[in-house]
């Protein structure tokens, strides 16, 4: 993070996500704010709060995208949520802590799986032993039968020198055996053998909840407490010698990292560094009539309003603050204004980002620059089937056009557009695919070709693309 200024924040965003310049600044400057604040010291740091975003723009325009690709770079625990999805408490449907919580699970697996990485040459040698142990078991020696009497009054029971002799004999061999097996698994010779091998069965009890996320959290603590009280069940699985390896190196490398740790930095992480994307927040946004569906939208307002500003979520964890977890809202406020959310929310999104438009030189630019434009997707995608795909300018020109113009005449879906188009011109290479190959050129004449009976008709084309 110290590397990451404002400027490359932005460059890296520009490799995957077009224009929107002002928003790629306001989100580069805040996350550099966060690595700021930490690199202050004791009260100072607690009371800077992060400054959170509002953008406002058209569907496909990159909101979702330019926050997604942050959390990637920087390796932030990053969730994006549907406003609409929550509603006032006492409503049935789902309550806004649950936005906390599964921030949180983000994060401890996110831990949990960068723990995991640093162990797994260890967990990896472990699984490999344990795998000798089911393919080439060890001789145990039988333990004797001692009568109770003499064990009773101290007498000792040694064992019989032939009897130690065969024992030694028996192991020296199946270790000789075992070093052959070991050969071979390194040699990739055992991969596809099926073996029986022991695992624990984490499979969760079947215990019916009602469907409030609250009593949902109260049936995973109810599970964990049980799960302690009883024995760790076992089962017993048949796989190739591949799957049982991996199974096996997953097991181990869970019992070599702390558990209690990795809970305790994960919920530190997405503390400190956590991501909430809040999306079609202007659907809560209108003002209600007090009746009808909008009845609740104010009281989900009211109800996310203390986790921005900052308050104590309880968790199956543990206490969750999120006084410094960064809120990114974002919502097309066609049919509202940021100003119908109610003022307190309001002052808490200090930062207002609006998203402009694209137009056909922007569709151009996403076709050919970022590192996963889609005709790179497509070509890539194709490749395996031995088709050469490749678009000519003047055909990715027609494709933008096209693109723009539909979305002038009907809805104005952004770059989503595109992805409808693409898959219209290409329907028939991909279905013929795996018996045709060889390669194929997109240009112009190509494209108006496969899709001028859905342009000719207006009222169709609106389904259709």
């Amino acid at each position: 993070m110290e590397n990451l200024t404002p400027r490359k924040i932005v460059e890296e965003l520009d490799k995957y996500i077009v224009g929107q310049a002002q928003a790629k600044r306001a989100v580069a400057i805040a996350l550099r704010n966060r690595y700021r604040r930490l690199a202050l010291s004791g009260e100072m740091q607690e009371d800077i709060i992060p400054k959170n975003i509002l953008m406002i723009g058209p569907t496909g325009v990159g909101k979702t995208e330019i926050a997604r690709r942050l959390a990637r770079l920087v390796k932030a625990p990053f969730i994006k949520v549907e406003a609409t999805k929550f509603t006032e408490v006492g409503y049935v449907g789902r309550d806004v802590d649950s936005i906390i919580r599964d921030l949180v699970e983000v994060s401890i697996r996110m831990v949990r799986s960068e723990k995991t990485g640093a162990v797994d040459e260890r967990a990896r040698v472990h699984g490999e032993e344990r795998l000798l142990d089911v393919l080439c078991p060890l001789p145990v020696r039988e333990k004797p039968v001692v009568n109770p009497f003499a064990a009773l009054f101290g007498a000792q029971h040694s064992p019989e020198p032939s009897d130690s002799a065969a024992f030694e004999s028996k192991l020296a061999a199946a270790r000789a055996r075992r070093r052959e097996v070991r050969e071979q698994l390194s040699r990739g010779e055992l991969e596809d053998q099926v073996v029986e091998i022991e695992v624990d069965d984490s499979s969760p009890g079947m215990i019916e909840v009602f469907s409030g996320s609250g009593i949902e959290e109260l049936g995973v603590n109810l599970q964990d407490v049980l799960g302690g009280m009883l024995p760790r069940k076992k089962r017993r699985r048949k796989v190739p010698v591949h799957e049982a390896r991996r199974i096996l190196t997953a097991e181990e490398a869970t019992k070599l990292i702390d558990m209690d740790e990795v809970t305790a930095e994960g919920i530190a992480r997405a503390e400190q560094s956590g991501i909430v994307f809040l999306d079609e927040i202007d659907k809560i946004a209108a003002k209600s009539h007090g009746a009808g569906p909008d009845v609740s939208r104010e009281g989900v307002q009211r109800d996310i309003l203390p986790i921005v500003e900052g308050c104590t979520v309880q968790t199956k964890h543990g206490p969750v603050k999120t006084g410094h977890i960064l809120f990114i809202a974002a919502g097309a406020f066609h049919m509202s204004r940021p100003s119908d959310l109610i003022p307190e929310l309001q002052g808490r999104f200090p930062i207002r980002v609006e998203l402009t438009s694209l137009a056909q030189a922007d569709f151009v630019r996403i076709l050919t620059e970022p590192k996963n434009a889609l005709t790179k997707q497509y070509a890539a995608l194709l490749s395996t089937e031995g088709i050469d795909l490749s678009f000519t300018p003047d055909g990715i020109d027609e494709i933008a056009r096209i693109a723009d113009d539909v979305n002038s005449s009907a809805e104005n879906i952004g770059a989503r557009r595109l992805h409808t188009i693409l898959e219209k011109v290409l329907e028939d290479v991909a279905f013929n695919a795996p018996e045709e190959s060889g390669p194929v050129i997109v240009d112009a004449a190509y494209v108006r070709d496969r899709l001028a009976g859905v342009i000719a008709r207006s009222d169709f084309s609106d389904y259709v693309l």
